[in-house]
């Protein structure tokens, strides 16, 4: 079990994952762009750090809840974190990333003399306050098994995909495609019964309860329903992982036309100026369809 984990990535998820870990008895040092997101961090327990390289030196694992691949290598090889792991200690990315990536990053990384698990994760921000989360991991057994620890604390559903770096991340692409799908379609019905004359929270209570229901609409269809600000994940979130699903279906010369239509439409919120706002507000793009975007 390691002792110290150094946590770069302190967003609204990563926050809350390190404040978990922090409230499970582990000894977290974090780093963020975001000065006040350090400051929450020693508010709640924790330890900071004036750098990613820093938050590194002596902790036996550093874990990575970034924004995508090219800000986990650059935390990494650029700005010198990866060295400043001690000898032995264990990488952990739960970013959402490229399995092609995730392969590089990795060999680099056991190159290095370092352990590397590959470990995205579902479930959001609620997930990661209530160390609920769902955690998509691949590594090698033994390294796998050491991190177990860890990973449990931030997750009560941990699957092993395998001693492959990368194939985590082959997991939660194909997870994105169903969420992100999911929520557009969600976002399509309740839009049609908003221009049909339905009372939308009829039907969103009746659609939840039936067999149209999903996860995503009991989460999201309240707030397209009538929004109230919270963002738990935002519209340039799915932009950017849907494209990720795309990319992945052309290197593996797999057509994926239910993703690449739904992907369209959370381009159009972004182009609508809606990117940070909650992904629930793709239902936006819809209702322009009749003139009546609430922008």
């Amino acid at each position: 079990m390691p002792g110290t984990i150094a946590f770069v990535g302190l967003g609204a998820m990563g926050a809350e994952m390190a404040e978990t870990l922090v409230s499970k008895q582990w000894r977290v040092v974090g780093y963020d762009i975001r000065r006040d997101a350090i400051d929450r961090l020693v508010k709640n327990g924790g330890h900071a750090a004036a750098s990613a390289a820093e938050a590194a030196k002596g902790a036996d694992a550093l874990v990575l809840m970034v924004v995508n691949a090219d800000q986990a290598e650059s935390i990494l090889f650029k700005d010198g974190a990866l060295e400043a792991l001690p000898a032995g200690g264990t990488i952990v990315l739960m970013a959402t990333c490229a399995p092609g990536r995730v392969e590089a990053i990795a060999e680099r990384v056991v190159a290095s003399g370092r352990k590397f698990v590959d470990a995205p994760v579902s479930g959001g921000v609620a997930g990661a306050k209530g160390g609920t989360l769902t955690i998509m991991a691949a590594a090698p057994q033994a390294t796998f098994d050491a991190a177990r620890p860890m990973l449990e604390a931030m997750g009560s559903n941990l699957f092993y995909l395998g001693q492959k770096p990368g194939q985590g991340s082959a997991m939660k692409i194909v997870n994105q495609l169903m969420a992100g799908a999911n929520l557009a379609v969600a976002a399509e019905a309740i839009a049609f019964a908003e221009r049909a004359g339905v009372d939308t929270k009829v039907a969103l209570e009746l659609l939840t309860g039936s067999a149209a229901g999903s996860w995503m609409l009991k989460a999201r269809g309240p707030r397209m329903v009538d929004y109230d600000n919270v963002v738990t994940s935002a519209v340039e979130i799915f932009v950017k992982d849907l494209g990720l699903v795309l990319d992945s279906g052309r290197a593996l010369r797999m057509g994926l036309p239910i993703a690449a239509a739904a992907h369209q439409q959370y381009l159009a919120a972004a182009g609508m100026g809606l990117g940070s706002q909650d992904d629930s507000q793709v239902v936006q793009v819809y209702r322009s369809l009749s003139g009546k975007a609430k922008t």
